[in-house]
């Protein structure tokens, strides 16, 4: 008689690994302001140090892009989008706004990105919210208001703040692009294609606007100081590039075809705990009580939204909010 094994204890275990590898890009992209913001201390402009992570992480990510050459015919406005906005526009907007306001905060304010997505559905697209969503972007407006502490009339740095939006920006931007193809079902591109490809056109994109050439190389050449301690800073770039961004990037998309969307914006949100937690142990940065506060409740609203799918007509039989929910966890996962 043969063997059948249980399905549930597949799913079990499926699920674990799915747990693991969310977290591991959870870290992996926590990490990245940490170990970038030495470089641009160091010497380095902002958007040369994102040319050099996103050039680095496309070329390892070339043999990817090899293999799924077919997208270029099939989707080239998906992976011209994912490339402008998800790689390009994110990391730039990024980058930038760590070089004038801390780590923790940017990431915190990067992750109105889901409430804005709503925003874009409800007043651009003109469809309904849900009531949940709705409470979700009010707890992350009012988060963000304590996290910049607006009381102390805005003397916080406006444009590092506004550089920090431009990425949620961005973001929302991507979670647009990426509606099309979650609709394919079979037909839909191989995630890990489109983020080889996103890399390489991102890679183009900001050699342009960077202009590497004019690049201090000797800063690579030398150290970068981590509160006080001096650090290797090619080893710091190493970390960028193949930590948190191509393992972060795989082990994210490995993690969302496991687990589902509620799930995994639960360990999603924890990437801006990790960044916040490396940034005070590393950089010496804090946050005071009501920005920690406010960065709790921006995370919270975050998670609410990402949970709660605009109202459609028709749900996902086995995953709260449907299509919609994976298409908007699909994109976050994937910037």
């Amino acid at each position: 008689m043969p063997v059948h094994t249980s399905q549930g204890s597949q799913g079990q275990r499926g699920r674990g690994v799915g747990l693991g590898l969310a977290l591991g890009s959870a870290v992996a992209f926590g990490g990245s302001g940490t170990a970038a913001k030495p470089l641009i201390e160091a010497g380095l402009d902002p958007l040369h140090v994102v040319w050099l992570r996103v050039a680095g992480a496309a070329l390892v990510m070339l043999p990817l892009a090899v293999r799924h050459r077919d997208l270029v015919r099939r989707r080239p406005a998906l992976l011209a989008g994912f490339g402008l906005l998800a790689v390009a526009g994110v990391q730039a907007f990024y980058f930038a706004s760590i070089s004038r306001i801390p780590v923790g905060v940017a990431l915190l304010v990067e992750y109105l990105g889901p409430a804005l997505v709503l925003g874009w559905v409800r007043f651009v697209q003109r469809r309904p919210v849900t009531r949940a969503a709705a409470v979700g972007v009010v707890l992350a407006v009012g988060g963000l208001a304590c996290v910049v502490e607006v009381w102390a009339g805005l003397g916080f740095d406006v444009v590092g703040l506004l550089l920090a939006l431009g990425a949620a920006c961005c973001q929302v931007g991507y979670f647009v692009l990426s509606d099309p193809g979650s609709e394919a079902g079979g037909e839909a591109p191989d995630p890990l294609g489109v983020i080889a490809y996103g890399l390489l056109v991102g890679a183009v994109v900001l050699t342009v606007v960077a202009r590497p050439w004019g690049m201090d190389w000797s800063v690579l050449r030398g150290t970068a100081r981590m509160d006080g301690t001096p650090v290797p800073a090619w080893l710091l770039l190493g970390w960028v590039v193949l930590i948190a961004t191509v393992l972060a990037y795989i082990t994210g998309v490995m993690a969302v075809r496991r687990l589902s969307p509620p799930v995994a914006g639960v360990v999603a949100c924890l990437e801006a705990v990790v960044a916040t937690v490396l940034a005070w142990v590393l950089l010496g940065e804090s946050l005071s009580a009501p920005q920690m506060m406010g960065g709790l409740a921006v995370l919270v609203g975050a998670f609410v939204a990402q949970w709660s799918a605009p109202a459609k007509g028709s749900a996902g039989a086995d995953v709260p909010g449907g299509d919609e929910a994976q298409r908007e966890w699909s994109a976050s996962s994937g910037r």
